[in-house]
């Protein structure tokens, strides 16, 4: 399988662009005040399932060169946090963890209803994997946990230690621009981050298309907003380090696999929030990478969950 992954890795042009398909089939989950989460169906409905998710302020479809190496085997079942990518925005006061692990259950039951019920692992990065670890219990539903640096501290740590990172987090979000003229002007934004300078070529311009819609001024002129907002992207981190301790591990409900960023670099969250949080997970990390690391190595990131969904025999 991992010399299957390499033939279908791109080139490292930096002129690489991403052309995302079209989703073999999509539906639509009510959840609760309202909101509105689209599913998309892709790759190989005759595989095993697997049912993605993405980072606060970010989109699945962001991740489609870690996901489309997946493609050929798997039948792939993608989502977006409330108020994120396809989704139409919802109430400001429910976008928190809370709710987006009340969410994770309506879409796993909204999965099966659209698309047949069957086996299936959830992949999930950092605040939707929050959001899974705090199903009720942890995994419910699912096979297998796959979760990509995940920010944990053991059940007998402190998570006020992590409010200082979550309030910087917290006030770049509430402050980060969100309009622009053109999606190049986006894009070239993008480049200049120094959190995104790892990424594989093409990422700033995919990142256009999928974290991007028209809006209008107030003279008519149309131009680019992010599609979740900046104000929803900073309450989603309000209190998220108060679900950052580890669920006691007779709770879960299947195995959990997790994958991090190489520890050593200041910008990964796991394990080096708390090496104590990895009691009781398998664990990996990908060397030479960020928390954005699903963006940076996609054939490493997907030859790691390979290798777990053959030991698990899921695969």
């Amino acid at each position: 399988m991992l010399t299957d992954i390499q033939k279908h890795t791109p080139t490292d042009s930096p002129t690489h662009v991403w052309n995302l398909p079209e989703p073999l089939e999509t539906a639509e989950v009510e959840a609760t005040a309202g909101a509105r989460i689209i599913l998309r169906r892709h790759g190989n409905p005759a595989g095993p399932r697997l049912v993605l998710s993405h980072a606060n302020g970010l989109a699945t479809d962001l991740y489609y060169p870690f996901w489309r190496l997946l493609g050929a085997h798997f039948d792939l079942i993608l989502y977006d946090l409330r108020s994120h990518g396809w989704n139409p925005r919802s109430q400001l006061r429910h976008q928190n963890i809370a709710v987006f692990a009340a969410d994770h259950e309506l879409v796993r039951r909204g999965i099966e209803n659209a698309f047949g019920a069957k086996p299936a692992v959830g992949v999930f990065h950092l605040v939707s994997a929050l959001a899974a670890l705090h199903q009720d219990p942890p995994g419910h539903g699912f096979e297998a946990l796959v979760l990509f640096d995940p920010p944990l501290y053991p059940p007998s740590g402190d998570p006020y230690v992590a409010r200082p990172l979550w309030r910087r987090l917290r006030t770049q979000a509430r402050f980060r621009r969100d309009h622009f003229s053109t999606r190049e002007e986006f894009a070239e934004h993008i480049r200049r981050l120094w959190m995104f300078e790892l990424v594989v070529p093409g990422i700033p311009e995919l990142a256009s298309q999928t974290l991007l819609r028209s809006s209008a001024n107030g003279e008519g002129r149309v131009g680019y907003e992010l599609r979740c907002p900046r104000l929803w992207e900073a309450h989603a981190l309000e209190y998220a380090f108060a679900y950052c301790l580890e669920p006691e591990r007779s709770r879960f409900a299947c195995p959990v696999k997790v994958i991090a960023g190489d520890p050593t670099l200041a910008f990964s969250f796991m394990p080096s929030a708390d090496v104590e949080g990895l009691a009781g997970f398998e664990y990996d990390f990908i060397p030479h990478t960020t928390h954005f690391f699903p963006l940076e190595e996609p054939t490493e990131c997907a030859a790691t969950l390979i290798a777990f969904l053959r030991k698990q025999g899921f695969w």
